[in-house]
């Protein structure tokens, strides 16, 4: 998959997306074989996800998210929880991917993307 194409499926699932209110690209760019990309999602219960998600296109022509945070707050600025990659848990297993959570804890998390972030929201925004 190309950089682009990559881009265009975030996109596209943004559109068909049911619990997706709104959305807008705030920076995409495209060097071919790496690109960024940042987004505001509002979704129906107005809470909001702010995502950014640095790629590379590997030899295999697969697309690797290389760093990425995710920041999904409710309608009052509250964090609901923020998955990213920044290396400062170091003492956490699976360092450095980690989720904050709206208890103010820190847990350790999973690689992810924005596909797999928008399939944890679903759980509570999309019944």
């Amino acid at each position: 998959m190309k950089v682009a194409d990559y881009f265009e499926t975030i996109r596209e699932q943004l559109v068909i997306v049911s619990f997706v209110a709104d959305f807008k690209i705030i920076k995409q760019v495209d060097r071919s074989k790496n690109g960024h990309v940042r987004a505001r999602v509002t979704f129906t219960d107005d809470s909001r996800l702010e995502f950014s998600e640095f790629i590379e296109q590997n030899a295999n022509e697969e697309i690797q998210v290389v760093t990425y945070s995710y920041h999904w707050v409710d309608q009052n600025e509250t964090l609901l929880a923020r998955w990213d990659n920044t290396p400062h848990f170091p003492k956490l297993e699976n360092f450095p991917h980690h989720v904050h959570k709206n208890t103010g804890d820190v847990v350790p998390g999973q690689p992810v993307d924005i596909f797999g972030v928008l399939a944890e929201i679903e759980k509570t925004v999309g019944q």
